[in-house]
């Protein structure tokens, strides 16, 4: 049967002229393979693009090697390139925290290495420059979000300048990219150009260096690559005002030039953030792979997002300087829809891989009063306590699982994402509320486990727990018994599998033993462990890199050594 190649974004100069194009708008680049489908980044931009009224083309996976013919396809684009690493760091992708090479990538066809560079937005920017040195460039994605300011760079051991001193982009979007992406379309229909976009909120730029007031100036890169103490000073700076609702303007500056980092938009709204998941979409890979797997898309094609952000602000994760740590959630709707859609796939046989998010349980919950979120500088809402002013209320969540289950054809949704179990199982005082919270638990456990359940307790030392941002082990061990309880009462043979990361900062190999004692005597087969692996812009990175928390100015330990890394990590197993 003929595919229709006019459903998919345009990758060749055929499936342009198929359109009747002569030219392009948008030219966008990215690491990843292109699959359709809202849960990789490239595609919701390239999507939004359109939806601008755009003519936008996408090349993934182009070859950055010989004559660059892949960037030299489309020609210079009306408006401007587009370029993104992909869905991952292509760091974090090509090396694992032992800094060896990996062999695969989920993102590629038949998980294939080598289709992407070390560096990808660095590499495949400095192309562009040199082909279209008059067509501005605009980087985005995690990659380039995570590297707006100067950072420590794991992979080199060094610290790093802004990624926008190394690329040589116009603008660089950071964070979720979908509003600050239609108001560089609306300011260029309205005649402006890069300049004019360099006045958007989510927006970093290169300038000469000035003076502006109102403007929040870091220490430079050079005060911050010189003294470590400078750097994690910097870094709490640059957390605690990404954690707000603020109109504070970031400058730093890297030689005689200013990185100048605009702030965030407010959150979207669900109404916003339902139209995203309403756009056209295939929800495919591009038919040019056909009879090729892309490892990415087979782990999440019978999944539904139900939102983004995260406000548990763990020490090493990046989520909060990325999607940011204020929720946004979909319309049930939107949710249900969507699942409709997933059903007319004659390979859907009636199981949901995962209703969730970054983590799966914090659907609808935001600050009761958003007002004092908007003040508040925390970088995490569940640590030490979960925040009093935080509503942790299940309900909708609770209620958006029984309505996917009444659909005729899904047999079975299941909750793949991690669940935040201390925020279920929070006490609020409030008796209707905790009511419901532990209705949540008791429904997640006996009809929305394949089997296994993932949490992350993340470790079983307090003190380590403690440089994590997590709770306390022994809400663990309350939440096991609320499980096996339930598997016992039901019937069930149901299985915990919790995530552990060895050589965190402030971990020393006694806290891996007594992590490796607490485990066997809890007969857990450890399956999902991981080395700690600095990224940047996460405070656990900070730690690594300098030895010192930023919060409290003191030492923190830390394992280096690829030995002793190595060692710590080899205490899973024993």
């Amino acid at each position: 049967m003929a595919v229709d190649l006019k459903r998919w974004l345009p990758t060749t100069k055929k499936e342009i002229e198929i359109r009747g194009w002569d030219d392009v708008d948008v030219v966008l680049f990215t690491g990843d393979a292109y699959v359709d489908h809202p849960s990789f980044g490239a595609a919701i931009i390239g999507r939004i693009i359109e939806d601008c009224g755009w003519r936008v083309a996408i090349v993934p996976q182009p070859d950055w090697h010989g004559d660059w013919r892949d960037f030299r396809k489309f020609g210079a684009p009306k408006k401007f390139f587009a370029v993104t690493a992909g869905a991952m760091d292509s760091m974090v992708n090509h090396y694992t925290a032992a800094k060896r090479l990996r062999h695969d990538d989920a993102y590629t066809p038949d998980g294939r290495h080598g289709a992407r560079p070390d560096r990808a937005t660095v590499v495949y920017c400095k192309i562009l420059k040199q082909l279209y040195p008059e067509v501005p460039v605009i980087v985005g994605g995690i990659e380039a979000s995570l590297r707006r300011l100067a950072h420590y760079d794991y992979w080199d051991d060094k610290y790093m300048p802004s990624i926008l001193a190394q690329c040589g982009a116009d603008l660089l979007s950071y964070g979720m990219g979908e509003k600050v992406t239609r108001e560089i379309c609306r300011v260029f229909d309205e005649g402006g150009g890069i300049e004019e976009c360099k006045h958007l909120r989510q927006t970093a730029f290169l300038r000469r260096h000035e003076e502006n007031e109102g403007e929040l100036r870091l220490h430079s890169f050079e005060e911050c690559a010189k003294d470590k103490r400078v750097a994690v000073e910097t870094f709490k700076t640059i957390e605690q005002e990404s954690n707000k609702l603020n109109d504070t303007v970031l400058v730093q500056s890297v030689g005689d030039m200013d990185v100048v980092v605009n702030p965030p938009f407010p959150p979207i709204s669900t109404e916003e953030m339902d139209r995203i998941y309403e756009l056209p979409f295939t929800r495919l890979p591009h038919p040019k792979y056909s009879g090729k797997r892309i490892p990415a898309f087979d782990m999440i094609r019978w999944s539904v997002n139900t939102h983004r952000g995260c406000w548990g602000g763990c020490a090493f994760c990046t989520i909060s300087m990325h999607q940011g740590k204020f929720v946004v959630s979909r319309s049930r709707e939107s949710v249900l829809r969507e699942i409709k859609e997933i059903m007319k796939d004659p390979d859907f046989k009636g199981y949901l891989s995962d209703l969730g998010g970054p983590s799966a349980n914090m659907y609808m919950m935001r600050g009761k009063d958003e007002s004092k979120c908007k003040k508040c500088h925390r970088p995490s809402c569940a640590w030490p306590q979960i925040c009093p002013n935080m509503n942790t209320d299940h309900s909708a969540l609770l209620n958006l699982y029984r309505d996917v289950d009444s659909i005729k054809g899904v047999k079975k949704s299941f909750i793949g994402s991690g669940v935040r179990y201390d925020v279920a199982m929070h006490k609020t005082g409030d008796r209707r509320v905790d009511a419901v919270n532990s209705e949540y638990i008791d429904e997640l456990i006996v009809n929305h486990v394949s089997g296994r359940l993932k949490v992350a307790p993340e470790h079983t030392s307090d003190k380590v727990l403690g440089y994590m941002r997590k709770p306390s082990f022994s809400l663990f061990y309350k939440f096991k018994e609320i499980f096996d309880g339930i598997n016992n009462r039901e019937g069930l043979r149901q299985q915990i599998i919790p995530y552990f990361i060895s050589s965190h900062p402030g971990c020393e190999m006694r806290d891996m033993q007594e992590l490796s004692k607490i485990v066997r005597k809890l007969d857990f087969r450890l399956e999902q462990v991981q080395d700690f692996t600095p990224t940047p812009m996460t405070y656990a990175t900070e730690m690594f890199h300098a030895g010192i928390d930023p919060y409290s100015g003191k030492k923190v330990y830390v394992a280096k050594n690829p030995q002793e890394k190595q060692m710590q990590k080899s205490k899973f197993f024993e």
